[in-house]
């Protein structure tokens, strides 16, 4: 093996055989005789990618192929690699297993290198991301979506009754999972739609773009729009990115980042957010949150005694923000705001997102946590349309989330109640919630610190 490099490139020699792989559906994978004859594997390594050739001791080109973080492969046995570009196959034998380790370990490099450069790499951990596109990869997930009536039947309105800014447009849809989005803003009337999305559901996209005769108007990118490239800038950028409480999955910090490839005085949909917050008194969801670490007070269970474990056990459940909905006859003041402009908003101002408030309470009683919801708003030339995911609105997939305090404040009608709640981003794809809270005529304080990547699901 002989090896060279420069600054940006390096170029790998190796002698290794072939063999071509034949697809038959009936037998899987059926693999020809290998060459005879030893081969030249060269490798030239580059910034995203690396071009692999084959070539014969005439130095004619038998194989060629360039693999980047798409393309698939993988070992087999000990010194073996499995290339699969398309519909072809090939099998690549290295002389020893030292020689595949080098090659394998540069093609690690080449990955990484580019991985290093992606924004979206740098905020996520791996086993994250790798469950968060496994998940949107599902058809029932995209079904358990799509049927949410109020979401989809928003997303249409909106786009459809701001036709004008569809008509003959440039459109860039984040995420698009299995398309609706982009199939809306062709009926719309746009004349290219960029769908990207990240997950294995953009193939189930690509198909409902061909079975719908679209493939002239939507085209499917597969990948990360952090790490894609479009061929134009676009006139508008639509996309779903809101998560529990708004903020969970980190999405809207992608929807953020794709204004790179939004021309100047493009628009957004949705435009803006809203999320709201109020004080609840709920002592049921309080209690049943205590009682759920009550297995962990056995003292013989089988034996073992658990009760040293119970208070970690509370504490755990307490860091759970639960999921649900509730009637509004809970909440003990007027809703505090905080508004978030998708057009003017960087990527960075959501990786600590801080909201002060001070509620002014209409009734005595005790505060078992926060309350949220969320709205988005769709400014187009004609109409605005909203989204509310409010508990006085139809129920949505997102529901409302609510926060517990550890200890429960007691407040007489007319006192206010002031502090302040902090979300701070992870690279599990989402946030710690920091909440304080004080009664400001007493001084009494309560707070926690809740994990938004692990919340209770509540409803039935």
């Amino acid at each position: 093996m002989a090896a060279q490099s420069s600054s940006t490139q390096q170029l790998l020699r190796y002698s290794v055989k072939l063999i071509f792989a034949e697809e038959e559906l009936s037998a899987g994978l059926k693999l020809n005789s290998p060459s005879q004859t030893a081969l030249q594997l060269e490798v030239q390594l580059g910034d995203e990618d690396a071009d692999v050739t084959v070539t014969d001791a005439d130095g004619v080109c038998v194989f060629k192929c360039l693999v980047s973080r798409d393309t698939e492969y993988c070992r087999v046995g000990k010194q073996s690699l499995l290339i699969t570009v398309g519909y072809n196959s090939a099998l690549i034998l290295f002389k020893s297993q030292s020689e595949y380790s080098t090659f394998s370990d540069a093609l690690k490099k080449c990955h990484n290198k580019n991985k290093e450069g992606s924004v979206f790499s740098q905020r996520t951990d791996e086993a994250s991301a790798l469950q968060y596109f496994q998940f949107y990869g599902y058809l029932s997930q995209q079904q358990n979506m799509m049927q949410d009536f109020v979401r989809t039947a928003t997303y249409h309105r909106a786009i459809l009754q701001n036709d004008v800014d569809f008509v003959d447009k440039v459109v860039l849809d984040v995420g698009c999972g299995s398309g609706i989005l982009s199939f809306f803003a062709v009926q719309a009337g746009a004349r290219k739609v960029y769908a990207v999305e990240a997950s294995t559901v953009a193939k189930h996209a690509e198909l409902l773009v061909r079975s719908n005769n679209l493939s002239d108007k939507i085209v499917v990118l597969s990948g990360k729009i952090e790490e894609i490239s479009l061929p134009e800038n676009v006139d508008v950028v639509i996309s779903e990115p809101m998560g529990y409480m708004l903020f969970n999955e980190r999405m809207l910090e992608t929807y953020l980042h794709s204004k790179k490839w939004l021309k100047t005085r493009g628009m957004m949909f949705p435009t803006f957010s809203d999320i709201h917050l109020a004080p609840f008194s709920d002592e049921q969801l309080y209690m049943e949150h205590f009682s759920r670490a009550n297995f962990w007070y056995q003292e013989c269970f089988y034996g073992v005694n658990l009760s040293s474990l119970r208070t970690a056990a509370v504490d755990e459940y307490f860091r759970q923000p639960i999921v649900d909905t509730f009637d509004t006859r809970i909440l003990m003041a007027q809703t505090v705001k905080y508004t978030v402009n998708f057009l003017e908003a960087a990527e960075e101002d959501l990786h600590r997102v801080e909201i002060p408030f001070v509620f002014q309470m209409t009734h005595s009683g005790l505060i078992h946590g926060l309350a949220f919801w969320f709205d988005v708003a769709f400014v187009g030339s004609l109409v605005t349309v909203w989204l509310s995911t409010a508990p006085t609105e139809p129920l949505t997939h997102w529901y409302q989330v609510r926060c517990l305090l550890q200890t429960p404040l007691f407040v007489k009608e007319g006192e206010s109640l002031s502090g302040k709640v902090l979300l701070v981003a992870n690279k599990r794809q989402s946030y710690d919630i920091h909440i304080v809270a004080m009664v400001d005529e007493t001084g009494i304080k309560s707070s926690n610190i809740l994990d938004l990547k692990n919340p209770v699901f509540r409803f039935a």
